[in-house]
């Protein structure tokens, strides 16, 4: 089925409504209601295991929901045809947990990879937006090394750079701070923020890391049990008598958080 003509509403970039998602006879999802407000950024925190990522791969469409409603940028992601979320996804960027860089090619080729291989620019546009998008992320003359001839945090960089190289409108971040020093990890906070403030872009991350939650969310919500069990902006989630969040935040080992 073809997407729909109809323009996404302006005060949200992708909803979940009563999502439901299980693995066998794991209930991951049990009919989570979820809002991504549009040029904002949402952190999602929770434990490990509890769902997080599942949230980014059914919004991505590498896995079917099983009941519910999901819609990203106005379009109900399961009712899209190959071609119609082919196209849905070159508006969306995604940071990997990890950078997920290829190895075997240069800093410039992985920033450049969808622009030359799925919009197939000419060349010389390629190499222009990938400079222009290193120095977004406050990299220059790098686009010859490899991945392995840079830092970790700079490795960070380039894949922040390769999600937002085509400028996408939705920004989807897994674990960002993942292997990075607190300094670093500081560095690309930071730079989430500036670059949703610069592109406008809408961004949906998920998180374990409290501090980062803190320093960039215009609002947290808290995953627990295959719902949303609190959400707020910062200052409502530090004061939240959710026992969840309240055992989330002060990372203790006894509360309703099963260890």
């Amino acid at each position: 089925m073809s997407a729909p003509a109809a323009a996404p509403a302006a005060s949200e970039a992708a909803s979940f409504l009563q999502v439901r998602k299980a693995y066998g006879e794991r209930q991951v999802l049990d009919g989570l209601s979820l809002v991504v407000p549009a040029q904002r950024i949402l952190v999602v925190m929770g434990s490990s295991g509890v769902g997080k990522s599942t949230l980014l791969r059914l919004l991505l469409g590498l896995e079917p929901y099983d009941a519910g409603s999901l819609r990203l940028l106005g379009h109900e992601v399961a009712r899209l045809g190959p071609e119609a979320h082919a196209r849905l996804m070159l508006r969306v960027g995604m940071l990997f947990q990890f950078g997920a860089l290829f190895d075997s090619m240069t800093v410039g080729e992985n920033v450049g990879f969808a622009l030359s291989h799925v919009r197939r620019l000419p060349r010389s546009e390629t190499r222009r937006i990938v400079r222009e998008t290193l120095l977004l992320v406050g990299l220059k003359n790098v686009e010859q090394l490899r991945p392995s001839e840079i830092s970790g945090g700079m490795r960070k960089r380039v894949a922040l750079a390769r999600a937002i190289a085509h400028r996408p409108e939705v920004l989807l971040v897994d674990e960002p701070t993942s292997g990075l020093d607190p300094v670093t990890a500081d560095a690309i906070g930071q730079l989430i923020v500036q670059l949703r403030n610069r592109l406008g872009v809408s961004v949906l991350a998920i998180s374990h890391d409290v501090q980062l939650a803190f320093r960039i969310a215009d609002r947290i919500s808290m995953l627990h049990r295959g719902r949303i069990v609190a959400e707020g902006a910062p200052e409502e989630m530090r004061s939240s008598p959710n026992e969840v969040v309240r055992q989330f935040l002060a990372g203790r080992a006894h509360g309703p958080i099963p260890v």
